[in-house]
């Protein structure tokens, strides 16, 4: 796995991290139990601040793409990847709607108000 950071780049590099892995682990270049480099030489490889890279592995482990095995390094988590997960959410939220009697245009105005979005 080839991660770069553009300095360039308007994307804060935690943030532009945090994406490449996410795509990786999305491609099925990364797989549950995959191990990702320290968060020390992954810093030092790519020229960053150790906090950085640490709070790119704080947001991936608490989407639940990553998890963190104490000293044992951090591994993409058995769940993986987060997209299925959220789609088996859309899912659950539309069979509950249907379960409670709300019309298809009043469930997505729900969706719509909680992403903030107006009509």
């Amino acid at each position: 796995m080839m991660l770069l950071v553009d300095p360039r780049s308007a994307t804060p590099p935690y943030e532009q991290l945090r994406v490449q892995v996410l795509a990786a682990v999305r491609a099925g270049d990364l797989t549950p139990g995959d191990k990702l480099p320290t968060v020390r030489k992954l810093a030092e490889d790519l020229g960053l601040a150790t906090n950085t890279v640490a709070r790119a592995y704080r947001e991936l482990e608490r989407d639940k793409v990553i998890e963190t095995r104490g000293r044992n390094g951090s591994f993409i988590a058995a769940s993986g990847n987060a997209t299925q997960q959220q789609v088996q959410a859309a899912a659950a939220f539309a069979d509950r709607a249907r379960k409670l009697g709300v019309a298809p245009a009043e469930a997505l105005g729900f969706a719509r108000a909680a992403l903030g979005f107006r009509a």
